[in-house]
């Protein structure tokens, strides 16, 4: 067995999570400019129930559509944002003095191109805040408003060298089901019916030097969106540490009492911090199994049979009723849509 432990599984999103991306690109795109899109991904046909989404498919679609619309925020806002606005961004805040700098230079630069949201950069003795705060009572699109934020803790982090820590997320929208696929991109509480949108950063952090060379924008720009959206994941909140752990352990073979002892917690305090944040220790478990799978499924070396060893269960076939109440649909249907050539 063998999870390749060198490199972390990176978890996938719901299809839901993308659908509510999708929503606006159809205010953007004809539909058969996006089928293509979506076919180039490798992620055609009706949504599926419990579908999920790679990491890759979303970087892969970010940048199809942010080249064929000519808009780096694809539709997402009431004006579009040309191409160039990101690197002229990235070239902005990398020649400030300090990360509290740099936030600042962030806010007066959307600032400058979005029509239907301001951004406010506050500071106060423990925490440094940004806030969009709605134009002409302009209504919060849920996947503009995590974009923009999850920009500004990307960017922090490529400019310090390090995932910078969160305080807290807030999201001036109800909570969505598809809730626990924030947790993958933001290492802090996240809080749903809020005033307003916000980020909040720790104010000791604002000194912190940034410097970024030439070189390394470019590198950050070709990556784009990866390395802003999916930042690692050290710093993260308790369910991906846990996920962490579990992937650390021989074929997952990690209890909640376990991971309680690790974790200096009682089995009762950890069960009710992880309810709070809406999961368990075997959803976690679950999650983390689901996505090896899906990995190994897709790089089409392993059978079947080994992936549902590597991941701990007794027989094919319960991998086979496991992965389908997953992501409704058969291991073997899976890597036949999905492996890569």
């Amino acid at each position: 067995m063998n999870f390749e432990q060198t490199s972390p599984v990176l978890p996938t999103v719901s299809r839901a999570f993308l659908e509510d991306w999708l929503t606006a690109l159809r205010q953007q795109c004809p539909p058969q400019q996006l089928a293509g899109f979506m076919a180039q991904i490798g992620l055609t046909g009706a949504v599926r129930p419990g579908g999920r989404v790679t990491h890759d498919q979303i970087v892969r679609l970010y940048q199809l559509v942010a080249v064929e619309t000519g808009d780096e925020m694809m539709g997402l806002w009431s004006r579009p944002v040309r191409t160039g606005a990101l690197k002229h961004l990235c070239a902005s805040v990398r020649g400030a003095s300090s990360l509290s700098a740099a936030l600042y230079r962030f806010t007066s630069f959307w600032n400058l191109l979005l029509d239907d949201f301001s951004l406010v950069f506050e500071t106060e003795s423990e925490r440094m805040r940004i806030v969009l705060e709605p134009r002409d009572g302009a209504a919060a699109q849920r996947f503009g408003h995590m974009l923009l934020l999850k920009l500004a803790h990307g960017i922090a982090s490529w400019l310090t060298g390090q995932e910078v820590p969160l305080r807290d997320v807030g999201f001036a929208f109800e909570r969505p089901d598809f809730a626990e696929d924030y947790l993958v991109l933001f290492p802090a509480p996240i809080r749903f019916g809020q005033g307003v949108s916000s980020i909040v950063f720790e104010a000791q952090l604002g000194d912190l030097p940034v410097a970024r060379s030439e070189a390394e924008m470019q590198e950050f720009l070709l990556r784009a969106p990866r390395d802003w959206i999916f930042t690692s994941y050290r710093e993260h909140a308790l369910p991906l540490r846990l996920r962490e752990m579990l992937q650390q352990a021989d074929q997952l073979d990690f209890r909640l009492d376990d991971a309680a002892q690790a974790l200096n917690l009682t089995p009762r305090t950890l069960i009710r911090r992880l309810d709070a944040e809406g999961t368990s220790f075997q959803a976690i478990k679950d999650g983390l199994r689901r996505d090896i799978a899906i990995r190994d499924l897709s790089r089409g070396i392993k059978s079947i049979e080994a992936i549902s060893q590597d991941i701990g269960f007794a027989s094919a076939a319960n991998f086979h009723r496991a992965f389908r109440r997953w992501t409704n649909v058969t291991p073997g249907a899976y890597r036949k849509q999905n492996t890569k050539t």
